[in-house]
């Protein structure tokens, strides 16, 4: 939920680390900071808040080596001594540092007995430790780290610099992200390859329990033990131009309006010059040869998985389950005797995804990932890949990846049923009907305004708020209300509008937005009956309805959508009521607090 950046060989190192960390700003906000040097000079400079407030701290900052880290809190307050990076004791070393170290106290305990510590973060001990062992037991400092490395337990992401030497980064990680970007007479080390982009396109994978000792014209991996690991560039296929807001205020905003595009984009990427949808041959036998999908995600990648079990399983003729990551890590439950584990994320990095995934590669279970990052960890080590094509998403309230994660798994269960010669997929012309999800994605974007007006009207001051819907649309309202709570801070619930009566119904006073769903001709009636009852009991009611079951009370109608695919047109309102609520308070859409993107810590 960190980023790291660093660089070494470049006489614009400074400005390298900023424009780096800017990129990264959505892993987190808390504070950041940066250590730069050159054979001359050192400077160390953190900052509270943004990545503004750092920048604004470096005027004459100057040197060719440095390395720069954005936190989101995980041991210790948001403070300049808690923000990173980190000393040594006599200041010798600096650390920069993802993750979370298991056994800090232990090692602080059983080797830094005397040392002065500044902060209160895991980080510290690990640079503390590292220094000891170089100045107080006389190791090298390549030995040094691999010692540390050996006692350390946890996940992590580390760059460390020599004071003595500015001629080196040092890398290691386990089970948090990290890459090496390649640049033309300086090598630089990053979180994401988007915060580097505007430096180089070509980039090299670490994995987990690698070291890697960086220099300006050289990298050189190693495991622990100091056998040398060759590895292979890739190009990133990134556009810097996709990373930036344009005209927007905010990201999320922009990322709600290439919603349409997204869908386009899939269009294109699954399917041939006859129309036809084509998925690599070896995902479609995975899928085939299993007799349970097990779907494991968390957040809105989890709401993503429901709203596409429908159409797995009508498909695909195969049983879907959901599993919640953080859940399955510690407690997996009785399988089928061919379990298919698919793995939902946004990042292909979400730490507790991953843990499943290390515990089903020793199962010996398929695995396939369904990711909007290639090469990115779940990608890397699961089986096979699905690809979102929806571009990059910054916001931390996801938008397009939702609505991606849902039409790609349409797609992989459409390809699935052509396979089989099921009946309902030879029906579903997914083509066609995304297309149609396309346009009337459109069609809710143009409607902004009156979207704005129903908001004012129905969240002005609110402190609580539900979604209520069946089938789909529970789905859809589970969505919805992380969204709202997510960004405006309004406490938001989604629920079967079944289940208000038995319980949550006590909740409803005078007053209280509640935000129906309305969609499947069967459902729609019986959640109208559940709308009466909350505004007999003085609910204020909005309403969100497709036209085949819209009626003119309705506050927002959107056009009708192939039923499999309603919970992707469905949420964009919701989407942009979460946006417009967010605005109203005066609140920053894209970084909500205590939030960060990308989730890399258990």
């Amino acid at each position: 939920m960190c980023g790291i950046v660093g660089v070494v060989g470049n006489t614009n190192a400074t400005d390298i680390l900023i424009q780096g960390l800017e990129k990264l700003e959505y892993r987190g906000y808390d504070s950041a900071g940066i250590f730069v040097l050159d054979q001359n000079q050192a400077h160390l400079v953190k900052a509270v808040g943004r990545i503004a407030e750092l920048k604004a701290k470096t005027d004459g900052v100057t040197g060719k080596t440095g390395i720069g880290h954005t936190r989101w809190a995980t041991h210790g307050q948001p403070t300049e001594d808690n923000a990173h990076p980190h000393t040594s004791q006599t200041g010798r070393f600096v650390l920069v540092h993802n993750g979370v170290i298991e056994n800090y106290l232990e090692l602080k305990n059983d080797f830094l007995a005397g040392h002065d510590f500044k902060g209160q973060t895991d980080t510290e001990i690990a640079v503390h430790l590292i220094g000891k062992f170089v100045e107080e037991d006389g190791l090298s400092v390549l030995e040094a780290f691999k010692k540390a490395l050996h006692l350390i337990r946890g996940s992590y992401a580390f760059a460390l610099v020599d004071a003595q030497n500015p001629d080196v980064v040092y890398v290691a990680k386990n089970k948090s992200p990290l890459l090496i970007g390649l640049g033309d007479g300086y090598n630089m080390v990053c979180s994401d390859a988007m915060a580097m982009i505007r430096e180089t396109n070509q980039y090299m994978e670490i994995h987990d329990k690698e070291l890697v000792i960086v220099t300006a014209d050289e990298v050189t991996v190693q495991d622990y033990d100091g056998q040398t690991k060759e590895r292979e560039s890739y190009t990133a296929e990134l556009d810097l131009s996709d990373i930036g807001k344009g005209t927007y205020p905010y990201y999320m905003l922009k990322e709600i309006d290439e919603q349409p595009s997204v869908m386009r984009k899939l269009i294109n990427a699954y399917t041939d010059d006859k129309g036809q949808v084509t998925v690599d041959d070896a995902i479609i036998q995975a899928v085939q040869e299993a007799d349970r999908i097990y779907i494991i995600a968390a957040g809105t990648s989890y709401h993503a998985g429901f709203a596409a079990k429908k159409v797995l399983e009508d498909l695909t003729q195969t049983p879907v389950e959901l599993g919640i990551s953080s859940e399955w890590g510690y407690n997996m439950p009785l399988l089928s005797q061919k379990p298919l584990f698919l793995f939902i994320s946004q990042s292909g990095e979400t730490a507790d995804s991953r843990q499943v995934l290390v515990k089903a590669n020793e199962l010996g279970i398929k695995s396939l990932t369904v990711t909007n990052v290639p090469g990115s960890t779940l990608s890397r080590e699961a089986d096979h890949t699905l690809l979102l094509h929806a571009g990059p998403e910054i916001a931390v309230a996801s938008t397009k990846a939702y609505t991606a994660q849902i039409a790609t798994l349409a797609i992989l269960a459409k390809a699935v049923g052509d396979a089989n010669g099921n009946e309902k997929a030879k029906a579903f012309d997914l083509v066609h009907e995304l297309s149609m999800v396309a346009q009337a994605i459109e069609a809710t974007l143009s409607e902004k305004e009156s979207i704005e007006e129903a908001v004012a009207k129905t969240l002005p001051d609110t402190r609580n708020a539900f979604y209520i819907g069946r089938g789909q649309n529970y789905y859809v309202a589970m969505e919805a209300s992380l969204k709202l709570k997510e960004i405006s801070y309004i406490q938001c619930e989604g629920f079967a509008a079944g289940e208000l009566k038995h319980g949550t119904i006590a909740l409803i006073e005078e007053g209280t937005p509640v935000i129906a769903l309305l969609s499947d001709e069967v459902l729609a009636s019986h959640t109208r009956g559940n709308i009466q009852e909350v505004a007999a009991r003085g609910a204020h009611v909005l309403t969100i309805a497709e036209e085949q079951v819209a009626r003119e009370e309705d506050a927002i109608v959107l056009p009708t959508v192939h039923p499999y695919l309603s919970a992707i047109s469905m949420v964009v309102p919701t989407q942009l009521i979460a946006y417009y609520a967010t605005l109203h308070r005066g609140l920053d859409v894209d970084k909500p607090r205590n939030l960060a993107k990308s989730v890399t810590v258990e």
